[in-house]
């Protein structure tokens, strides 16, 4: 896997990305608009994130410091619509084959479920403020949600459009979480301490961790679950991290502070997204 991968490394002007990216058990799910903090939660903590429909249609872009989200007509490379009143939106991903996407904001401490058709807004749902990055169950069924503030990550039923179990004991997790190809395993990135939690989804407890990081960003892993590629923005560079034993295999330097670490669908490239530094190797 790793003779056969291409490592590509993208110049990032100010965090915007370019290529493919409180216990609240009872809170419920809410259409009704909730007020935009003037301040904002942490507005300290700075991210951005791009996500592509499955029929690579369309993509959606946010950065954490804008108050709004753009979406792209990628057959004809224009803006389709820019949609206005978040806080500090983090992440974006499709659900429902592509139908709509959600998008996390750790300001307001909601998750919102946009129809991909019109844009509309069809869903919000109450995670708590810190809400950041977000990963998909391979069924479709769950979205898991990390919360940075609180030290947790959230289990949402997608069909019922609520939480539906708290996990805790983890170390600042920000827009770094995966799930195994299976279904069985949780990888969930530890900005404090640099290390990733691997979480059993069954069980919801977190049963061995990953160290050996630096400033640890996005991840991702590959479709045999064999391999996680991980950012450290710390020595610019992306880990390649064995899964079943933790070890890392191998370091590729790809420039300077790179936050993303993104697979292609095929396996064969990896896109790397750096702060401020341009490499292609």
């Amino acid at each position: 896997m790793l003779k056969k991968m291409k490592f590509i490394s993208v110049w990032i002007i100010a965090l915007l990305t370019v290529v493919i990216l409180p216990n609240v058990i009872g809170a419920s799910s809410t259409k009704s608009k909730i007020p935009v903090s003037e301040t904002g939660f942490d507005t300290h903590i700075t991210n951005n994130s791009l996500a592509v429909s499955p029929d690579e249609q369309i993509a959606v872009v946010s950065d954490s410091r804008e108050q709004s989200v753009l979406v792209y007509d990628l057959t004809k490379g224009k803006l389709r619509k820019k949609i206005d009143g978040f806080g500090s939106p983090r992440n974006i991903v499709f659900i429902d084959g592509g139908s709509e996407f959600v998008v996390s904001d750790s300001t307001l401490g909601t998750l919102r479920f946009y129809s991909t058709k019109n844009f509309t807004l069809k869903d919000e749902v109450v995670v708590g403020p810190g809400a950041f990055g977000t990963a998909v169950s391979p069924d479709g069924k769950i979205l898991y949600v990390n919360n940075q503030a609180h030290n947790s990550v959230t289990f949402v039923d997608l069909e019922k459009r609520k939480p539906m179990a708290v996990i805790t004991g983890f170390a600042q997790p920000r827009q770094g979480i995966k799930v195994s190809p299976d279904g069985k395993y949780i990888f969930v990135t530890n900005f404090q301490g640099d290390k990733v939690s691997i979480v059993d989804a069954a069980t919801q407890k977190i049963i061995r961790e990953i160290s050996g990081f630096s400033m640890i960003r996005g991840i991702s892993i590959t479709a045999d679950g064999g391999t996680l590629y991980a950012a450290n923005s710390g020595r610019n560079s992306i880990s390649a991290v064995d899964t079943l034993d933790g070890n890392i295999k191998s370091e590729i330097k790809v420039g300077r502070e790179p936050y993303g670490a993104s697979l292609s669908p095929d396996n064969k490239l990896l896109f790397a997204s750096n702060k401020a530094a341009i490499r292609l190797t």
